[in-house]
Parts: C-alpha cells; structure tokens; sequence
C-alpha cells in the first residue's frame, strides 16, 4: 500500500554496509528509478554500477560479505497468499568481481569484539569464516556440535520426565492398569527391585492416577506419608501426615487438565498440569504389628472416579514384594524414546516452551513420529553418553558448596533449591534437579519443610570423611550419636552406584535402622553401623554388607525429624571412616 524497500548489511557486524552512500539501500520512492516494460523493477548490487543503471543499484565492497533485508510497508494480501512473490538475487556472471578491500566514505572504526576472525581455534576444532560467513565445512562441524549440545542438555533437563516414563513403565508391567489397581509391599521392598531411593522400613503403596476419563478420587488411609507429583515429576499434593489431612485420612480430588466442571465440597481438590500422576504412599510397621501400615492400606484405601462416587469399587491390591521391577530411566538412546511417550501423551501446556523447542530441535514434538536420521540417532547415542556421565559427576562429585548439610562433613542434602528447584533471585538450579531427579525420586515440599515430628529429612553421601569414594570391598564405620533427634526412626540405605537402587547383597534388605531388634548401643547411647564385604566380629547385628568392586552409597533418613537436627549444633552426624 506505501512502498517497498531494500537495505544492504555488513555479515560481520550485522549493521548496514559502510559504502560510499550513507543509505546503503534502496527503495520503491527513489526518484529516478528505472522501470521494466512490464512495470517490474530489476535493481543491481555490486561494487560498481552497470553503465546507465546507476538509480538502480545499490553498492556493495570488495572483499564484503553482505546480507539484505526486504520491507514491505503496507503489505496488501497477495504478499500474503504469495501469489506474488520476490525474485532471488541473481549473480552476473559476465561482469568480472573486483579485488578488495577498498575504503569508502562512510567507513568507521569497527570494535573487534563484534567482529568473527577467518579462522578461530576452539575445541571442536578450527572454525574459518569468509567476512564473518561460515564455510560449509564449519557450518557441518557446527550443526553437529549443535545436535549433540542440545541432546545433551535435552537429557539432563528431561530426566524428571523420563524418570517417570520409567516408573510408569515398571508399574504397568508389575500390573498397575487402571486407577484402581495398587502395587503394595505387603512385605517390604527388597533389593530385587530396581526403585530410586526406596527403603526397606516402610510399606510403599503405588498408584497411577489415569485422569483421561475425568476426576479421580483418593480416599487416603490415616497415618500414612504420601504425595502425587504430575507426569512431568512436578509436585501436585502432599497426602497423610505431611498434607492437609494431617494424617487422618481424607478425601482428595484429582482435576484433569483444562477441567471446567464444577468442584464438589467436601474434597482437597487439586487441578493437575498433566492426565498422568504417580501417586506413592508409604505406610508404617508398628513395634507391635508390622502389618499394621498393610492393614490400615487396605482397609481405608479407595480410588475411583469421581462419577463413580457413589457406587465405587473396590481397590485391588498386588503384592510386589519379592517381585523384579524396574522403574530406573534408560541412560543410552532409549531415555530419549522414554521422554517421547510423555510428550506425545500428555497436553503440551504441561512443559515450559524453552523445554518443547529444545526437545523439537532433535525431533522429539507432540503429533509427529520420533523417527531420528542415522546421523541424528548417532549423535543422540553420543550425546546420551555424555549426558549420563554429566548427572554422574554432578550427582557424585558436586562443585555446589551449597550442597553440604554440613560445611565439614560429607552429608549433602538431596533438594538444593527446594521442591521447585529455583534459588534466591529465581534462577533454575539446574544441577540441584539433576541431581535430585538422577538419584532419587518423590518430589514433595515436605522433604525439605521443617516438619517437627512429622515428614522425613533426608541426606546423601557417596565418600568417606577423607573425601575418598565409598568402595565396597573396603570396610568403614559411622556412629550415630546418642539421643539422635528423632520422634520415629532412622535409617541408613545402601545404593549401588551403577543403578543408585538399593544394593543387592547377600542381604535381602541392604540397610539398617534404630527399630532394629538387638541393634548394640555403645555405653553412651550412641550406636557404631559397620559397612563392609563382611562382619567384623561380634558386629553382625550393626552390620550391612557391601561388594567387592562395587561403588554404593548411603541415604540417612530421619521420621519424624526434631529441632537439634535441623540446628546442625548440639547433634552432627559424622562421616564414614576407613577401618584398616
């Protein structure tokens, strides 16, 4: 409707070419501006103008490279439709290229810094540029070091996602179809299964909350300690002793995505970003009965859809223990498969866009077929590698100061940046949710919340006091102080370094706990745990089995936490030491 326009820019600084004219450009106004007989316009850019099109060009430099940019101001509708299109730049090859570089009019002093040498030495190799333009063979080097970044960063930030996809996975094949259906340790869970950070001292529960066909309920028992975190391992709601129910058992109503309906009374109702949710609950023994956190389960447990209410079925329990399941995320090019079933199941306002364009650029997007080329899958393979080696170092050798419960021990503690995993001006702690997520599982405020009495307060080591790995041919003490400051119980768990589930030994249940019976007190309350391939003599009770060759380490937790732990003054937790 107004005009058109060219303007002519420098590839290197990426502002307009400094030539002999100050507007290094053209458009549909000049005067003087020359016309085809079919009213179409042919416009010239080079170093010197063809004789007599002078109005129609626009000059460029020896030894430049340039870029031009093409406006239109008023645009009418067959720019859109592109019935209407623009030519490309044609190059006249009759007309010989001109040496450079020369100095024009309007050339200024360029800041090197914004400037891209010829050639550029780096660590994938050297880099050559024509004026700032990459060559093809550093274009190829670049896209490929892009791939394999981004499939890099892509796994470290996606393992809470495929994380899930796994335990998904693993209940699925343990039988946990529908909503109503529950693996339970009747028994308590062994080391044949393959769970990130599970114990050996309490009865888990699991469901999986299956939203697709509208609300769901779960009528929870009392006394237990239980959560819902979404399918992107984001925290929805604390059940039992640590919710809002406060561990008397409550009705929780669980809204699907974009859910409009109306919101009955009489719920703690919570609208959830994703169709999938993993609900874990972990019930108690009792000194009296260790059934009575099974008891409780099956008792008061129900889990139906909320159109159902009135007429509900009942819960069907299986029992898991002694059974193999894996929940664990492949770390080779199967973690990046784990991540697509998430994506293609679950609505896309359930990931941030900085994740979903990260995922697209290697081909994972909702609606389209994970189908990476040969070159792609080889570079995801690689980058798989790195990105599993990478959660290692910062899972297992922390640069995070921060980490340390204490500044002088090897405790470290298992959420740094909270639940959300932000830090104090609101940055992503970005190796705080690896870490977490790599290890561990359950993401809930009430493991890092000051719950005095109530919850669970968690910390991890992997060395020895000297800063050495755990290495399990090798034997090592710690003693944990008398009057420990705890309402419940502590325990430590051993995990294998490979898999971080717990260890499998010789030794159904590789950990151990203050309501251990028999467990030897030192003559001042305190109580030595031995670590080691065997049992140091008169030790067997306050002793758990390690392997040879084999790398472990430990959580300590405390049920039911009191003030002096979180004082960190009075009552410390040592470190493991060496034994010779």
């Amino acid at each position: 409707k107004d005009f058109w326009s060219f303007t002519v820019y420098d590839s290197q600084t990426r502002s307009m070419l400094q030539t002999d004219d100050p507007l290094p450009g053209i458009d549909g106004k000049r005067k003087g501006l020359e016309s085809n007989s079919d009213g179409s316009i042919t416009l010239y850019l080079g170093p010197k103008a063809p004789a007599g099109k002078e109005e129609n060009w626009v000059q460029t430099l020896p030894g430049k490279s340039f870029n031009v940019m093409y406006r239109m101001y008023g645009p009418l509708e067959a720019w859109f439709d592109k019935t209407w299109k623009v030519g490309d730049f044609e190059l006249m090859e009759d007309i010989a290229a001109v040496e450079g570089p020369v100095k024009t009019k309007h050339q200024t002093d360029i800041p090197s810094q914004i400037t891209t040498p010829d050639k550029v030495q780096t660590r994938i190799g050297t880099l050559e540029f024509f004026d700032g333009l990459p060559t093809d063979e550093t274009i190829e080097l670049i896209y490929n070091n892009l791939d394999f970044t981004r499939g890099v960063q892509a796994f470290l930030n996606c393992i809470p996602i495929a994380s899930m996809s796994a335990i998904r996975k693993g209940m699925r094949e343990g039988g946990v179809e529908e909503s109503n259906i529950v693996g339970i340790y009747e028994n308590l869970m062994d080391s044949r299964s393959l769970f990130l950070t599970a114990n050996t001292t309490v009865n888990y529960v699991w469901g999986w909350l299956d939203l697709k066909d509208g609300p769901i309920v779960v009528e929870s028992p009392p006394g237990v300690l239980g959560l819902v975190d979404d399918f992107t391992f984001k925290y929805v709601a604390d059940i039992g002793n640590a919710g809002p129910d406060k561990g008397a058992g409550g009705k929780f109503l669980f809204l699907p995505p974009g859910y409009e309906g109306k919101v009955p009374n009489g719920y703690f109702a919570y609208k959830c970003p994703t169709f999938g949710n993993w609900l874990a609950l972990r019930a108690f023994p009792t000194a009296d009965d260790p059934q009575a956190g099974v008891k409780g389960a099956k008792k008061h447990l129900r889990i139906y859809k909320l159109s159902e209410a009135k007429n509900p079925a009942p819960v069907k329990f299986l029992n898991w223990s002694g059974k193999a399941i894996n929940t664990i995320h492949g770390n080779d090019f199967s973690f990046f498969e784990e991540v697509d079933a998430v994506i293609q199941e679950e609505p896309s306002s359930a990931f941030d866009s900085e994740t979903l364009g990260l995922l697209a650029h290697i081909g994972i997007q909702k609606g389209k077929p994970f189908e990476p080329d040969a070159r792609m899958k080889k570079i995801l393979v690689e980058a798989a590698a790195v990105g599993n080696a990478t959660a290692r170092a910062i899972s297992f050798d922390t640069r995070d100061r921060t980490m340390f419960y204490y500044p002088d021990r090897q405790w470290k503690i298992t959420f740094n940046g909270g639940y959300k995993f932000t830090k104090e001006n609101g940055e992503r702690h970005l190796d705080g949710r690896a870490f977490f997520h790599y290890v561990a599982t359950g993401n809930t405020p009430a493991m890092e919340a000051v719950l005095m009495g109530a919850g669970s307060q968690y910390v991890f080591a992997e060395r020895d006091s000297k800063g050495r790995y755990l290495d399990g041919g090798k034997n090592y003490e710690i003693t944990v102080p008398p009057n420990a400051p705890v309402k419940d119980f502590w325990a430590f768990m051993v995990y294998s370094g490979q898999h971080r589930s717990m260890l499998q030994t010789d030794q159904k249940f590789p950990g151990i706990d203050s309501n251990k019976k028999n467990l030897k007190k030192n003559k001042d309350g305190s109580v030595t745990v031995h670590f080691g391939p065997k049992a140091p003599e008169g030790q067997e009770n306050n002793w758990v089995q390690t392997l040879p060759n084999k790398s472990f380490n430990l959580l300590f937790r405390l049920y039911g936490p009191l003030q002096p732990w979180f004082d960190k003054t009075d009552w410390k937790l040592g470190d493991f030491e060496l034994v010779k």
